[in-house]
């Protein structure tokens, strides 16, 4: 038996190859350009603002080109591409007729009905061999014969009788179907065969020495180069080389400004020409005076210094264009307001190479300046200005108007803690707001998420105490309460415990459930505790109408030694939340008790160690958080005796030593069995007082909310 293998003369299996080689390719291709296609800050929340600036055109045009920016034009391509082709496949599939192969009957060759006699199979024969015999029949020119077409007629007509008559070519027939006994497999390749035709062996090889020798490396060669050409961080690994040699122990958030202007993505920015087109025309303006700073730009001296120090080029194109944007100085040339929005995201993306250099060298200065800076890009700010201009409608002229001759700038915060009598006397009138802009201000003011820290100390999760080298969780509680919030609840006691899970309950050990405080045991007046899957809630998207990109607000929670200027752990970072920051309509606060962990291990030695914990928020200038905490560090032979002596049973009350201590006053214990039923009693209702205790004993610090 052989395996013959035939091309698809007939044209109807390619189609088929054709349109599953097209599926294979064309479906991942078609995820990818939704997934890029699809905004990820759609299915954010996002601050109710009317606010309207001269440029917000700009800004929002600068916000949709970047979101198409990320739909390839080749990826497009490709896809369109491919579905025209697996449609038309499709079409060729259902049109084409497939090739019918009819069975091998000898009746039907011989014409004659399958209960003819032996008799009528021989007279029949005889009749067909004399008019189809090759020496007596001649072809038809009219039906295109050949004597080849009648040879094979006569061998059929005899295969025939033989296997009506012949034993042995009829057993053939009845067990294979064929007179000539067991045939091959016949299997068509899905190739048309024009593909492998003589002559066209060339073009093949040359197909493929172009797939596999040319486009196949160059698609290869590109991911790795492009891996290799970016930092983790995602900017260009040219960039972080230079940012690293801009870097200070003694920067601030102006030479962070300077620093980042530095980076090789300004370069592909302004190209030729357009590095010195302008530039003369945006340093006069960001070097004029300015009306509460001595520059209009907002830059110091020193950073007056080293832009003048600059050559020509673009990263001094960059820099100028950077203190435009963060002064928010009017340059009365489109394209030139264009270019000075389009920096402050390149510049936000190199903040986060920054933070990691600074993180390398540990230093507390460094890294504050550069998430700092990060504030003042998003807001468009300069450096140490007033933190109320990041509300809309206001101008340095307002902000004077509040702040007056203080030195100390007022906060958001502080400034909405005035009665709205006394903010109204302020800054409405002539050349501040009007009525319906104060309106504006104060309703954004009071959507802004302003995380406050009630209680941060911290435990080793199922332990009392905490011993050296040991897994420490340091515990942020808080709650988001906006600027100027009205009727904020008191704090619940119970919200501020961080309740242990189970120690079989794996989910909740991994964080994938939490802990919701539900009530109290009526006996025992112990809280009980109901499990939930945990479902992360983001807050609204970052009120930033100069900052032409939707950006989600980050939290970062790190402990630095005050003492050493040094970061003692490294930064957690937050953009998600177990609870919701607003109500479903987007304004009001739900004043819901965040829970922020972040673990580190244990200084090696006992002791007390005093760290100043940071939590700073990368999107809005004054909204972040900075106190002590204290670690207390247990010897593990002390933590060991302080567990037992815990664990020494009290006299017990029918006892001599019970009835004495009594006597003086004390509470002496019950009998064991009787407090192990209550205990009992008590488990089976609420299920939680393990846990209870074991949390109780591990804080180490508390502070009131402020």
């Amino acid at each position: 038996m052989s395996t013959d293998y035939a091309y698809d003369e007939e044209g109807y299996l390619w189609p088929f190859f054709v349109f599953t080689l097209a599926l294979i390719i064309t479906l991942p291709l078609t995820y990818l350009l939704v997934k890029r296609s699809r905004d990820p800050a759609a299915s954010f929340p996002r601050t109710h603002i009317n606010f309207k600036h001269a440029h917000t055109d700009t800004v929002d045009s600068l916000r949709k080109q970047e979101k198409r920016k990320d739909r390839k034009l080749w990826l497009v391509f490709a896809v369109i591409t491919g579905w025209a082709v697996m449609g038309y496949m499709l079409y060729l599939i259902q049109t084409t007729e497939a090739p019918t192969h009819e069975l091998w009957n000898p009746y039907d060759i011989l014409g004659i009905s399958d209960s003819a006699t032996e008799k009528q199979i021989k007279s029949t024969y005889k009749k067909l061999s004399l008019k189809f015999h090759p020496d007596k029949a001649k072809p038809d020119p009219a039906k295109n014969e050949t004597i080849d077409d009648l040879n094979s007629r006569y061998v059929e007509i005899s295969k025939a009788y033989q296997a009506l008559t012949d034993e042995d070519v009829r057993n053939n027939y009845i067990q294979y179907g064929n007179p000539d006994g067991k045939q091959g497999y016949s299997i068509n390749i899905a190739l048309p065969k024009i593909i492998v035709s003589d002559g066209n062996g060339k073009y093949v090889v040359l197909l493929y020495s172009v797939l596999f020798g040319v486009l196949l490396p160059y698609l290869v060669g590109s991911w790795w180069y492009g891996t290799l050409r970016r930092s983790k961080e995602g900017v260009l690994m040219e960039s972080a080389n230079r940012l690293f040699r801009e870097y200070k122990e003694s920067i601030d958030e102006g030479g962070v400004v300077t620093a980042l202007s530095t980076g090789k993505e300004f370069e592909e920015l302004f190209k030729g020409d357009k590095a010195d087109s302008g530039l003369s025309k945006v340093e006069s303006r960001i070097l004029a005076e300015g009306e509460l700073t001595p520059l209009a730009g907002g830059l110091s001296l020193k950073d007056k210094e080293k832009l003048e120090d600059l050559e020509s080029g673009p990263q001094r194109k960059a820099l100028a264009l950077l203190w435009a944007y963060l002064g928010r100085i009017e340059l009365d040339d489109s394209e030139l307001n264009k270019a000075k929005f389009a920096v402050a995201p390149i510049a936000h993306s190199l903040t986060k190479a920054f933070n990691a250099i600074a993180l390398a060298y540990m230093n507390t200065g460094p890294l504050l300046a550069s998430y700092y800076a990060s504030q003042n890009i998003i807001q468009a700010l300069p450096p140490k200005s007033s933190p109320l201009l990041q509300l809309p409608y206001f101008t340095p002229a307002v902000a004077k108007a509040v702040e007056g001759d203080s030195r100390v700038h007022s906060s958001v915060q502080g400034f909405m803690d005035r009665p709205d009598t006394k903010r109204r006397s302020v800054v409405v009138g002539k050349n501040l707001l009007t009525e319906e802009q104060y309106r504006e201000a104060i309703s954004v003011a009071k959507q802004l998420p302003y995380l406050r820290v009630a209680k941060a100390y911290f435990k080793v999760t199922g332990e009392r105490f905490i011993i050296p080298s040991s897994l420490v969780t340091l515990v942020v509680k808080g709650r988001f309460v906006p600027p100027g919030s009205e009727q904020v609840p008191e704090i619940n006691a119970a919200d501020l415990e961080d309740v242990d899970p189970a120690e079989d309950d794996l989910d909740a050990i991994a964080g994938r459930k939490t802990r919701k405080l539900v009530g109290k045991d009526e006996k025992t007046g112990k809280p009980i505790y109901e499990t939930s899957e945990t479902e992360l809630v983001a807050p609204p998207l970052a009120s930033a109408p100069y900052f032409a990109r939707d950006h989600s607000p980050r939290w970062h929670v790190f402990l630095t030694d005050s003492k050493q200027g040094r970061v003692a752990v490294p930064p957690f970072t937050f953009a998600q939340f177990d609870r919701p920051v607003f109500e479903a309509d987007g304004r009001t606060p739900t004043f819901a008790m965040q829970t922020l962990k972040a673990q580190f291990q244990a200084p090696p030695q006992a002791g007390h160690y005093t760290f100043v914990m940071h939590v700073v928020c990368d999107s809005y200038v004054g909204f972040d958080t900075k106190m002590e905490v204290t670690l207390i560090v247990e010897e593990a032979s002390k933590a060991a005796e302080m567990e037992v002596e815990d664990e020494i049973s009290e006299p017990e009350e029918d006892s001599i030593a019970g009835i004495m201590h009594a006597a003086k006053g004390g509470q002496p214990k019950r009998r064991k069995q009787k407090d192990e039923e209550e205990e009992e009693d008590s488990d089976e209702e609420s299920g939680t007082d393990d846990e209870d205790d074991d949390t109780s004993a591990t804080n180490t610090d508390t502070e009131p909310e402020n």
